[in-house]
């Protein structure tokens, strides 16, 4: 299973394994469970603190438990923890065998001090880069209080419960048996879930702090980037994101940032917060900002309104929120969301093995997306609003050399039809001839292109026609001492290379701003 490379990878990273470690499995007589063996063995060989052995409980089988010795743990993978997952399987270890967990004190008492029942399951696909962040913050949270249970599902081996659960989308999340959550969460956000005080008490947190002399909205590229450069001037400042790495998180390669030949998009997250936390810049993570108060209309400080009720103050600000998904907006998409419509291919692919999907887009990511489908479902539609395929050639020919792929072009996506309960069908007009058709199918792919998070702006900063902000060469928005950097704003080409460089640009004139602009009198 695992290569000469990894065993030796894996075997230094044991060596910060300070407690004793068991793995118990239970296994049937499939191949998975033969490959979940030879896996397990290959690993308790790696150290002298890891033991395996194997139970004949009454669970999903294969599986496997991680404990501490005389301890139950409350960790079980229904998985072969490859791919994506390796990760999760690593930390897990460490943090079982007494490795201390990377959070904040205050996050780490919030976790114990937590009473009831907590019973998950992660239902996860081994090529979903969303997954890891989810499994990986269960299990620590796991590790931290005995009230929480993670059992982690990989939706490829249990593919009768995934059909009966009808989860067409990872990662998905069960609490006690109830629906819980999709998509990627940390442990900021699951704790904002099951602590019902916990918005208000960090929303008074929050009120408390100082003002900044710059708070970024924003912690992505452009938003990370900005904060290294304004924290290398020695002046206080603040990030605010819902999640540290913005777009990046949802990229599965990387292979054109200046430098790096190659890196996936979760890796190249982690390094750009962990270069921010570098540096003293107070990064504030599972908030969002829903409101922005010009100076002079708050008496000489801007001020950001968050969800929780919570106000944060700065002499500058720069926004840096990114873009998401756009959407194709017809029936059926908001009701069939994650239950046959979905947006990340690599993700959610491997849930329609064997079926019928559709690709909405014909530009690079469209394309790019069918032709990775291709090689997991049975069949799949690709419809292009445009008169032809806007990818690049070499991706273009290669998708017309797959014998399961159908291509319209001129095709107006106008329905997606369902059960009910989940997708059945797409309906489009050929724009040529008006002709109305209905594609049978169980999935939809939108790779339509992004539309910019700035709802929440319109009327204060001056926005274009596409919702984008408006800003001049040094990035200054409409609204004095507001700067905007990356794809929120109307800088062309929407690249993690250009977004880190206008956060950078953005950072330095806010500086320039700060040094020109008198401090307001605080009474």
């Amino acid at each position: 299973m695992l290569d000469a490379s990894l065993k030796e990878q894996l075997k230094a990273y044991l060596e910060r394994v300070t407690l004793p470690i068991e793995i118990r499995a239970s296994l049937d007589a499939s191949d998975s469970a033969r490959e979940m063996r030879e896996l397990l063995q290959e690993v308790s060989a790696l150290s002298p603190l890891i033991s395996y052995g194997e139970a004949d409980d009454k669970v999903r089988r294969p599986s496997f438990t991680l404990n501490r010795a005389g301890a139950d743990m409350g960790i079980r993978f229904a998985a072969i923890p490859m791919g994506h997952e390796f990760s999760s399987l690593v930390l897990a270890l460490l943090q079982v065998g007494g490795h201390p967990p990377k959070l904040e004190a205050d996050v780490i008492e919030q976790i114990q001090s937590l009473q009831g029942e907590f019973r998950f399951e992660v239902f996860m696909s081994l090529s979903c880069q969303n997954c890891p962040e989810v499994v990986q913050s269960l299990n620590l949270m796991a590790v931290l209080n005995p009230a929480i249970r993670v059992e982690t599902v990989d939706g490829a081996l249990f593919q009768a419960e995934v059909e009966q659960r009808q989860i067409m989308a990872v990662p998905s999340i069960f609490l006690n048996g109830e629906p819980f959550g999709q998509g990627r969460m940390g442990v900021e956000q699951i704790l904002a879930k099951i602590d019902t005080g916990a918005a208000q008490r960090d929303a008074a947190k929050l009120a408390q702090k100082a003002p900044y002399e710059v708070l970024i909205v924003g912690g992505g590229p452009a938003g990370a980037a900005a904060a290294v450069y304004t924290a290398r001037k020695g002046i206080r400042t603040g990030v605010l994101a819902e999640r540290f790495g913005g777009q990046t998180l949802d990229t599965l390669g990387i292979e054109n940032f200046i430098s790096v030949r190659h890196t996936e998009g979760p890796q190249f997250a982690a390094a750009l917060e962990q270069h921010v936390r570098d540096y003293e810049v107070d990064v504030m993570t599972a908030q969002r900002a829903v409101s922005l108060l010009p100076a002079e209309a708050a008496g000489g400080l801007i001020s950001v309104g968050l969800a929780n009720g919570a106000t944060l103050r700065s002499r500058s600000v720069i926004l840096a929120t990114g873009a998401r998904w756009r959407e194709v907006n017809v029936p059926g998409e908001k009701e069939y969301r994650n239950r046959g419509v979905a947006y990340c291919p690599h993700c959610d692919g491997p849930l329609f093995k064997g079926k019928r999907v559709a690709v909405i887009g014909g530009g690079n990511s469209g394309v790019e997306a069918a032709i990775d489908l291709a090689g997991i479902v049975s069949h799949v539609t690709l419809l292009e609003f445009a008169d032809a395929l806007r990818a690049d050639a070499v991706l273009v020919d290669k998708l017309k050399s797959l014998p399961n792929v159908e291509i319209h072009t001129r095709a107006q996506t106008s329905e997606i039809t369902g059960d009910g309960s989940k997708v059945n069908g797409l309906r489009y007009v050929d724009r040529a001839t008006q002709e109305a058709h209905h594609v049978e199918l169980e999935g939809v792919f939108v790779q339509i292109g992004l539309v910019p998070n700035t709802e929440w702006l319109k009327g204060v900063v001056e926005l274009s026609k596409h919702g984008e902000i408006i800003v001049d060469a040094k990035g200054q928005t409409s609204v004095p001492g507001v700067f905007g950097a990356g794809d929120v704003t109307t800088v062309p080409f929407k690249q993690i290379v250009i977004a880190a460089g206008d956060g950078a640009k953005a950072g330095l004139s806010a500086f320039d701003h700060l040094i020109r602009t008198p401090a307001p009198v605080r009474g």
